[in-house]
């Protein structure tokens, strides 16, 4: 991470104001993750209809939990924001957790990011898919606070808003539904929302026994990663190809991919 990252890290933290963290008992309730999508709608709109046929012979009503990192490196991050933005498929409920893209977005529009490190994430895709040219844009507008001022106004906030308003974890009595992890040394209540959308290497090299089946993206691999106590769905959709989804139902956890 550069240091200019690092600050906007400590500065941001400190700043944002903690998302909810909702609590769930899914016992009885057919539930599909679906791992980070960064711009591909295409691909969700396969996931969601592979996950209504798979569902079709299962009781009662479903639940959706996306794992965030919505927008960014793909082409239609605006697109996939409004799609989640609509009602769920019918019989489902759905819950969009926050990812560290969608937090950086964030922190760019509320100041705490610079343009060029926002960037760096990918996210001249994202502006694209608003219809605006990263590449063009700084010629118009010379100046780094006017540039600013013009996304800020202009990226829509409806969706900021939808941003906004996403909870940071989904906690339920066997199973964790989270970004990118949990620090294995904290419980769960004492998590910070800092470490649940961007930590690595103390959640996926800690040998401490996680208190539950935690289901994550964040870190891309080119398959699913099963693991003793985690499950990592994040398989690089926006070059891959690949949109995984995990299937938690009675004990058991199944998983296909776009």
């Amino acid at each position: 991470m550069s240091d200019s990252l690092a600050r906007r890290s400590e500065v941001s933290k400190m700043a944002r104001e903690p998302r909810p963290r909702p609590t769930l008992d899914i016992a009885d309730i057919p539930t599909y993750a679906i791992g980070d999508i960064h711009g591909r709608r295409d691909l969700l709109v396969k996931a969601e209809q592979a996950i209504l046929r798979d569902a079709a012979r299962l009781p009662g009503r479903k639940l959706i939990v996306t794992l965030g990192d919505y927008i960014d490196r793909g082409p239609e991050s605006a697109q996939v924001i409004a799609h989640l933005m609509d009602p769920p498929p019918q019989g489902f409920d759905r819950i969009c957790l926050a990812g560290n893209h969608e937090i950086a977005m964030l922190d760019y529009i509320d100041g705490w990011l610079s343009y060029d490190d926002w960037m760096r994430m990918g996210s001249a895709h994202s502006l694209k898919s608003y219809g605006l040219d990263p590449e063009h844009l700084p010629l118009v507008f010379p100046s780094g606070a006017q540039l600013d001022a013009f996304l800020r106004h202009s990226l829509p906030h409806t969706h900021i808003d939808f941003m906004r308003a996403m909870p940071i974890m989904l906690d339920t009595p066997s199973v964790l539904f989270v970004h990118a992890g949990i620090d294995p040394a904290r419980p769960i209540a004492a998590q910070t929302d800092e470490d649940l959308v961007l930590i690595r290497h103390r959640f996926l090299e800690s040998r401490i026994p996680l208190p539950k089946l935690v289901v994550h993206g964040h870190t891309p691999n080119d398959e699913p990663e099963v693991r003793a106590g985690r499950l990592n769905l994040d398989t690089r959709a926006y070059r891959s190809g690949r949109l995984t989804v995990a299937r938690l139902w009675q004990g058991q956890v199944h998983l296909f991919s776009t």
